[in-house]
């Protein structure tokens, strides 16, 4: 499945998703969540479904990265 994402578009999602709502919003829902995380604030089951739906993008990345140039 990862093969099948090529990096332009993961990137351009994976910064939108980071920053949304960006200009709406004070602060990206992202840095709002992982703040709630650290804080242990984060007790909604929709702020953990935000926080899981804005960072998604972020793993997959991670993943395909670790994949494509990790070791061998």
């Amino acid at each position: 499945m990862l093969d099948s994402i090529n990096w332009p578009l993961l990137i351009v999602f994976a910064a939108a998703m980071a920053i949304a709502p960006w200009p709406m919003g004070p602060e990206p829902h992202l840095v709002e969540k992982i703040r709630m995380l650290t804080q242990g604030t984060l007790r909604k089951p929709i702020d953990i479904f935000d926080l899981l739906l804005h960072s998604a993008p972020i793993a997959f990345m991670i993943l395909k990265g670790w994949k494509d140039f990790g070791p061998r």
